[in-house]
């Protein structure tokens, strides 16, 4: 039982890579909008996932020394990014590369995707079930961002979407070996949980709500602002009816 809702989890993670077609056949200006709206919602959700889901069931256990792991993830979060961009600002003399720098980037992020919603599940269904909405939301901005990527790098619209899909998948491979070393890794769980808390915070602090509060207009800011409370309501009631 607990397998199949970590591959359909999954799945559905990896399938959100072929939302890049809606860019085909949007205008950009639109499509600035609609990503603004959803990053709100990730940063909500991201929060509010960490807060009211991850986080009371690190409270849970009785060793002080796992909260040092939520602060591990936010660290290793914060590492894994800036090696990708230094390699992306140092390294990088073709257009192309930064394409597969991108790609390289995208999979170990989906990959741990995978074996943080697997540690989720194994923990317990609601968990797993309101950590998949909390990535669901977080993927469908960054995978229309991936994919504008890979346009600027030289990729055509068709081979991107597929690179995208293809990269995705690592979720599944994630969440399976995930499954596979919850039986051989004592409490693995109690180390996954709290360093995925560390990085849906980085995600949401660092990189999502600073693009977000560039919004200079009052109105709009606003409705970003409320989007992101949306975000965190609906956490907030998943934990009430969890």
């Amino acid at each position: 039982m607990v397998l199949t809702l970590i591959l359909a989890s999954s799945l559905l993670i990896s399938l959100i890579a072929f939302v890049g077609v809606i860019c085909l056949v949007m205008k950009d200006e639109l499509i600035g909008k609609i990503v603004l709206i959803l990053m709100s919602l990730s940063a909500g959700t991201l929060m509010g996932g960490a807060f009211f889901h991850l986080i009371p069931e690190v409270a849970k256990s009785s060793s002080v020394e796992n909260f040092w792991w939520i602060i591990g993830g936010f660290a290793l979060f914060y590492l894994t990014e800036k090696v990708l961009q230094w390699h992306h600002c140092h390294k990088v003399k073709h257009e192309r590369t930064i394409g597969y720098i991108n790609l390289f980037g995208d999979f170990i992020h989906n990959f741990t995707d995978g074996l943080i919603l697997a540690a989720t599940y194994l923990t317990s269904i609601p968990l797993g079930i309101m950590t998949t909405l909390a990535v669901a939301f977080h993927e469908i901005p960054q995978e229309i961002g991936d994919f504008g990527v890979l346009i600027y790098s030289g990729f055509d619209k068709v081979k991107a979407l597929f690179l995208n899909f293809l990269v995705a998948l690592s979720v599944i491979m994630g969440g399976i070996i995930g499954y596979i070393a919850s039986s051989h890794v004592e409490g693995i769980a109690n180390f996954l949980i709290p360093l995925a808390a560390g990085g849906f915070i980085y995600i949401a602090a660092s990189d999502i709500i600073p693009e977000i509060r560039e919004e200079k207009e009052v109105k709009k800011s606003l409705s970003i602002f409320c989007i992101f409370l949306l975000g965190v309501l609906i956490m907030w009631i998943g934990r009430m009816f969890g």
